[in-house]
């Protein structure tokens, strides 16, 4: 699933083809794809709708659209595609907007688990999905204080926690296991068992290696590219997930892969007792 430094870049690449464009109308092939309003409001409500900016919250895509926005969660496997209009639809484009100068853009989701929520812009940080998410990476508010609150009670993982958008939003499988590693912390340890000096390190590693990857357009990961064609760097960096059994960049350990909550973590038995 694409993480902060995917949709991130995802947004830019959106933003730099579609501001000021006018959304004319759009069409739905896959009703579940639109959370809420109801499909047919959603139709009515998006046409002749203009966008005024692509920003990101956690890990949905926010379309500015002036008293509106819309909120896009691309999933396992969402991506957006330009299209002429008169190009027939493709079998996994569920999503069709209209766009001004006969261009289509057109959500492409071979899974069908992306998601879209219009609602007004007022709303949107009270309301669910939003309201629900924790501070992001970068936030000021983030500091070793307002983690220790979030998880002081908790006995869960540390990777565990880490997953729970709540607390941090954004921070996916894959960086959580590079936030680990470099912080020389297992992911198995119980939460409100983590040291001041943890908390930091985690806080600290968060937003290197989540802006590292920012710049370098995030991880290509299974079918995620930002743009066709346009493929993240950010694994070259990888240290620990996805190189079981490959020794440590540190210690030469071999990496291990364990499940931690139901999902594959990998990290190095040495570096991170």
């Amino acid at each position: 699933m694409p993480e902060k430094p995917e949709v991130v870049t995802t947004a830019k690449k959106l933003k730099k083809h579609l501001l000021q464009r006018t959304i004319e109308s759009a069409e739905v092939f896959h009703e579940n794809i639109i959370l809420s309003p109801s499909v047919s409001e959603w139709k009515e409500q998006i046409q002749n709708q203009k966008i005024y900016d692509i920003m990101t919250r956690g890990k949905w895509i926010v379309f500015d659209l002036g008293e509106k926005c819309l909120l896009v969660h691309l999933r396992m496997e969402g991506k957006f595609f330009y299209r002429d209009k008169n190009e027939p639809r493709g079998k996994h484009e569920h999503v069709i907007f209209t766009l001004d100068h006969d261009e289509e853009l057109r959500f492409h989701d071979v899974r069908k688990f992306g998601k879209m929520v219009l609602l007004p812009k007022k709303e949107m940080e009270t309301q669910k999905p939003l309201s629900e998410l924790g501070l992001e990476f970068n936030d000021k508010k983030l500091t070793e204080a307002y983690l220790k609150e979030k998880i002081r009670k908790s006995n869960l993982p540390i990777k565990t926690v880490l997953l729970d958008q709540r607390i941090i939003a954004g921070i996916g499988n894959i960086y959580a296991d590079e936030i680990l590693f470099a912080s020389g912390i297992s992911p198995l340890k119980k939460a409100s068992r983590l040291t001041k000096k943890n908390r930091e390190d985690i806080l600290t590693h968060t937003r290197e290696i989540l802006m590292e990857a920012i710049q370098e357009g995030g991880t290509t990961i299974r079918s995620y590219t930002s743009e066709e064609g346009v493929h993240g760097l950010f694994q070259q960096h990888l240290k620990v997930h996805g190189k079981q059994k490959e020794p440590c960049p540190l210690c030469g350990e071999s990496i291990r892969k364990i499940e931690v909550g139901g999902r594959g973590t990998y990290y190095c038995p040495k570096c991170q007792k």
